[in-house]
C-alpha cells in the first residue's frame, strides 16, 4: 500500500511536473507567438504600407532634385529654345502628383516655377538677364535641397520605425527564449538562426536597397529568400525600379517627341506654335516688334524625284543646320511640314528680318550637300515674311505664306515681304490652291 501511494504521490508529482511543464512550455510559446505575430505584423506593415510610403518619398525627392537641375538648365544654357524645354519639363514637374501631395512641396515646386517662367520670359528680352537673378535661384535651390534631404529622412524614418518595432519584439523574444533555453535550448537557437537568416538580414538589405533605388543605379541584387513576405518586399522593389526605368525612358521619349521634329532636330509644328503663340502675346503686349515667316525649298520634289528621298532627308537636315548657324538664339524655328519651315523673330521688324532672311536665302544658294555616293546637290530657298504686331500668330503665318507664293511666283529663291492685309471677297479666286513646289 505504501509503495502504491507513494507511486500515486510520485505520478502525482510527475503530473504536476509534466503539469508546470506544459503550462510553462505552453505560456512561452504563446508569448513566443505572440512576439512573433509583432514581428510578421511589422513585416507586413513595411510591405503594405511603409514600402509605398517610402516609395512615394523616394519619388518625390527625385521630382524636387530634378526640378532644382533644371532650374540650373536654364541658366546654364544660352539658348532660348532649350530654356523653353527646361521650362516644359518644370511645369510637368511642378504637376506631377507627388508633389502636389505633399503641401511644402507643392508651395516651394509652385514658387520655383513662378520663379524660372519669370527667368525664362526676362531673357526673351534680355539674354543676359538671368545671371542677374542667379543669386535668387541659388536661394531658391538651397530650400529645394533642404527638401529634398527632409523628404529622404522621412522616408528613411518610416523603414526605421518599422525596423525598430521589429528589432524590439526580436529582442524581447530572445530574452524569452533564453528564460526557455533549459526546455527548448536546442529550438530556441535553430529559430534565432532562422529569424536572423530569413528575417533581420533581408530586411537589412531591403532597407538599403530602397535608400539607394533610382533610375541611374543598377537593380538591387537581393540574396535568395525563402520567405514568402520577403522575396513579395523584393519582388516589388525589383519591379519598382523597372517601372522607374520605364518611366525615365518614357518621359525622355515624350519630351523629344513633344518638341522635336525627328529627321532635322527643329522644334517640331505643335510646339513651335505654342512658343510663338506666347512670345506674339508678350511682344504685343508691350508692343515690341515681332516678325514671322515661311520658308520653302524650291524644286524640293523635283530633288526627290532626281536623287531619292535620302538626299531630300540630307537636304532637309542641312538646311536645319543651316538655319540654327545663321539665325539668332532667341529666333523660334521649325520644321512646319515637309519641306516647309516656319519661323518667328522677335524684337525686330520686317525691314531688319528682310536683311536676315536674305542672308539666310544667300547661304542656302551657296550651300552645297555632298551625298555618300559622292555626288552633290544643291537647293535654293524662297522665304516669305509678315509684320506680326497687330495679329494673331495664326494670321501673321497665313500673310507670310501668302508672300512665300508671291516669292515662288517670281521665280524662286528671293525674299518677299507681305504687304498690308487685304480683305478677302467671294468672287476672288484663291490662288493657293495652284501653288507649286
Amino acid at each position: 500500500m505504501i509503495r502504491s501511494l507513494q507511486a500515486i504521490q510520485a505520478g502525482r508529482a510527475f503530473a504536476l511536473l509534466a503539469a508546470l511543464f506544459v503550462a510553462a512550455f505552453g505560456a512561452a510559446v504563446v508569448l513566443l507567438a505572440l512576439d512573433q505575430q509583432r514581428v510578421i505584423e511589422a513585416t507586413s506593415r513595411l510591405q503594405d504600407q511603409t514600402v509605398p510610403e517610402i516609395i512615394r518619398f523616394q519619388r518625390l525627392a527625385r521630382n524636387l532634385e530634378q526640378l532644382r537641375q533644371e532650374g540650373e538648365r536654364i541658366f546654364a544654357v544660352s539658348s532660348h529654345a532649350s530654356r523653353q524645354q527646361s521650362m516644359f519639363v518644370v511645369t510637368l514637374i511642378a504637376s506631377h502628383p507627388s508633389i502636389l501631395e505633399h503641401p511644402g512641396a507643392a508651395q516651394l515646386a509652385r514658387e520655383t516655377e513662378q520663379f524660372l517662367g519669370e527667368v525664362v520670359r526676362q531673357s526673351i528680352a534680355d539674354d543676359r538677364r538671368p545671371a542677374t537673378r542667379y543669386d535668387e535661384w541659388q536661394r531658391l535651390a538651397a530650400r529645394l535641397g533642404m527638401q529634398v534631404d527632409d523628404v529622404s529622412i522621412q522616408g528613411i524614418n518610416l523603414a526605421n520605425n518599422d525596423l525598430v518595432v521589429a528589432t524590439s519584439a526580436m529582442k524581447l523574444a530572445r530574452s524569452k527564449l533564453m528564460m526557455a533555453l533549459i526546455l527548448v535550448g536546442v529550438f530556441l537557437l535553430g529559430f534565432m538562426i532562422l529569424v536572423r537568416r530569413h528575417l533581420i538580414q533581408p530586411l537589412q538589405q531591403i532597407n538599403l536597397a530602397l535608400s539607394t533605388l533610382s533610375a541611374d543605379r543598377p537593380a538591387p541584387d537581393f540574396k535568395p529568400s525563402t520567405m514568402l513576405e520577403i522575396q513579395a518586399v523584393e519582388e516589388s522593389i525589383l519591379e519598382h525600379h523597372a517601372l522607374l526605368i520605364q518611366n525615365d525612358e518614357t518621359r525622355q521619349v515624350l519630351e523629344k517627341l513633344a518638341n522635336k521634329d525627328g529627321l532635322t532636330g527643329l522644334m517640331n509644328r505643335r510646339h513651335f506654335m505654342q512658343s510663338a503663340e506666347v512670345e506674339l502675346q508678350r511682344a504685343q503686349r508691350y508692343r515690341r516688334p515681332v516678325t514671322v515667316a515661311m520658308a520653302d525649298l524650291d524644286f524640293f520634289k523635283k530633288l526627290n524625284d532626281t536623287y531619292g528621298h535620302a538626299a531630300g532627308d540630307a537636304m532637309l537636315r542641312a538646311f536645319a543646320d543651316l538655319v540654327q548657324d545663321t539665325l539668332r538664339q532667341s529666333d523660334l524655328v521649325c520644321r512646319y511640314g515637309g519641306e516647309e519651315f516656319a519661323f518667328l523673330f522677335p524684337e525686330i521688324g520686317p525691314a531688319e528680318t528682310q536683311k536676315l532672311a536674305e542672308r539666310l536665302r544667300a547661304r542656302c544658294d551657296a550651300m552645297e550637300v555632298s551625298l555618300p555616293d559622292g555626288r552633290v546637290i544643291k537647293a535654293t530657298v524662297s522665304i516669305g515674311l509678315a509684320d506680326a504686331s497687330e495679329c494673331p500668330i495664326e494670321i501673321a503665318l497665313k500673310r507670310a505664306d501668302e508672300a512665300l507664293y508671291e516669292a515662288k511666283r517670281l521665280g524662286r529663291n528671293r525674299v518677299e515681304l507681305s504687304g498690308p492685309p487685304v480683305p478677302a471677297t467671294d468672287s476672288e479666286p484663291d490662288m493657293r490652291t495652284a501653288r507649286l513646289f
